[in-house]
């Protein structure tokens, strides 16, 4: 988009579009993530809500070319994007850079946001993005605006210590007369790179089950009330039995989180959506009968 803006502005008005290009001031030092945009795969510089974006914007002429504008800006934006087409802004600041006047040589001016506010952490989902971004843009009177973005990547560290109320999950499933399981997971939150440790004891089988597995996953629901929308996706699933159990009987689980794309639990981030996840324990038995239970388990995230 912002190419054609830019070729556009090369054909109308009194000189050519100014190439813009943008600078992080410590962006050799920084963690990147790789992500996929407009599905191209792009490389974006990872903060946290305390870092403060600052750096550089180049405007760029050929030599002896000028262009007028009428000011030069540039925003730090977070947005939350709704695949559904509607945008919603929740940070918006401005920077002026420039007074309206004529460019007739390359010319660079320093930015900084340093207390700007990043309490969410930025996610691509299946029907909601939100994004952290920077545009600069030179506004013409008489010509379309040049406009340049540039993404960045927000990761929180959690707030607040591991909680002290983490209490085991424990549930029985059964199926009267036919079957009879307990499960239990040692926690019911962890940290992204964290292992669920657990174990399923059978108590009374009298069908015949032909393997046992378990899935993580992700629930993501945007909207609200007649408007809300619930996409769910398998995260992993692995096999942890196979054949038949007896009575008495019981099969360890042993899950490590690090090996699996996961964001911490979001709840109501800006009133716009939220995403949860799930351990599915899932049992097969000989016609193929599929009988499971879910257990909602709480992420969040301990470092970068």
């Amino acid at each position: 988009m912002d190419k054609l803006l830019s070729r556009a502005s090369a054909f109308v008005g009194l000189g050519p579009a100014c190439t813009v290009g943008l600078t992080l001031s410590d962006e050799g030092e920084r963690k990147k993530i790789q992500t996929i945009k407009d599905g191209k795969q792009e490389n974006l510089l990872v903060f946290t809500d305390k870092d403060p974006v600052a750096g550089e914007v180049t405007l760029k002429l050929d030599p002896g070319k000028r262009i007028e504008h009428v000011g030069v800006k540039i925003e730090f934006i977070g947005m939350i994007e709704m695949f559904y087409g509607n945008y919603h802004e929740f940070t918006n600041l401005v920077r002026d850079l420039d007074a309206p006047g004529e460019l007739v040589t390359t010319k660079t001016y320093p930015f900084d946001f340093s207390n700007v506010d990043k309490q969410y952490d930025s996610y691509n989902g299946i029907n909601v993005k939100l994004r952290y971004f920077l545009r600069v843009t030179v506004s013409r009177q008489y010509s379309p605006s040049i406009v340049h973005e540039q993404d960045l990547w927000i990761k929180n560290i959690h707030q607040l210590p591991p909680p002290e109320i983490n209490n085991s999950i424990k549930m029985e499933v059964g199926i009267e007369d036919c079957l009879h399981i307990e499960f239990e997971y040692n926690r019911s939150k962890y940290h992204l790179k964290d292992v669920v440790i657990g174990k399923i004891y059978f108590l009374l089988v009298r069908l015949k089950i032909k393997h046992m597995e378990i899935e993580i996953r992700k629930r993501e629901s945007t909207g609200s009330g007649s408007d809300l929308y619930n996409e769910s996706e398998t995260i992993t699933k692995f096999e942890i039995m196979d054949g038949a159990p007896v009575r008495g009987e019981s099969v360890p689980v042993r899950l490590f989180l690090s090996g699996f794309d996961l964001t911490p639990t979001y709840r109501n981030v800006n009133n716009k959506f939220s995403v949860k996840y799930y351990l599915n324990l899932v049992l097969v038995d000989e016609e193929d009968r599929r009988y499971f239970k879910q257990q909602e388990i709480t992420l969040w995230r301990k470092e970068l």
